[in-house]
């Protein structure tokens, strides 16, 4: 069994920047992810990262949000920058055993979660 474990939400006023981290309880070479969801909403995918550093997100974060993968540390990050209201959310760390697929932003991809972390973004 996984276990993965975020930290690093708050809150922020709008245009502000937050750094999520996740550390996973064994290392990984699967696809690794960072999701969100808002009250009411689904689990959406915001980026994603392979165990070869490759990366890809979602089309309301690009050139704002950053992942990044340690696997010396079992670790993905997401650096986020330019703040909106609308990424208010709580933040989820996801790990897949399987390499990243064409669906890599999809929930349904993801074995292991994390237990969320809450980003607050105030206008």
């Amino acid at each position: 069994q996984v276990h993965l474990v975020e930290s690093g939400g708050g809150s922020v006023q709008t245009g502000g920047s937050l750094k999520l981290s996740c550390i996973a309880s064994t290392g990984l070479s699967g696809c690794m992810g960072w999701f969100r969801q808002a009250p009411g909403m689904q689990r959406d995918g915001v980026a994603v990262v392979s165990d070869g550093g490759s990366t890809w997100y979602a089309d309301s974060v690009k050139g704002r949000f950053t992942i990044s993968r340690d696997a010396a540390e079992n670790t993905v990050r997401l650096e986020m920058n330019s703040l909106e209201p609308e990424d208010s959310a709580v933040y989820y760390c996801a790990a897949a055993e399987k390499f990243c697929t064409l669906a890599k932003l999809a929930a349904s991809e993801y074995e292991y979660w994390g237990q969320g972390t809450q980003v607050t973004v105030s206008s």
